[in-house]
């Protein structure tokens, strides 16, 4: 009686193709942080936002880390791995750990404390 070889068993060639495309799946997001996209739009890292580019449009992606409540807003923290920002916006029903995308305006708040600037970006979804 004449065994089959291993390699030519129905199942052992599916497993093999799923661990080949698994490793190629992986592969392809080496570079993920840099250049995320997400609905169609440029995500950028938080870690990237700075006071200059206040007032200009941005999409950010990330996980929410804690809800802040306030009078007729809701604010969030979201974190993209590259840092956190606080998001103010109008939506209502993200829950921590969540995944969330925002587009809005970047904003800058002054806060000068003794003689040094302590100011914070934060985004303002409209």
């Amino acid at each position: 009686m004449k065994q089959a070889h291993f390699f030519y068993h129905p199942i052992s060639v599916f497993r093999w193709a799923l661990a080949v495309t698994a490793f190629a799946g992986l592969a392809s997001c080496s570079n993920i942080s840099t250049s995320m996209n997400a609905i169609g739009a440029n995500i950028t890292p938080i870690k990237q936002l700075t006071p200059q580019q206040k007032d200009s449009t941005v999409y950010i992606q990330g996980k929410i880390e804690k809800y802040i409540p306030l009078l007729g807003k809701h604010a969030y923290q979201l974190n993209d791995s590259t840092g956190s920002i606080v998001v103010l916006t109008n939506q209502k029903g993200f829950k921590v750990g969540e995944q969330a995308v925002f587009k809005g305006q970047l904003r800058y708040k002054s806060i000068p404390l003794a003689g040094q600037e302590k100011g914070e970006v934060y985004i303002e979804e409209k």
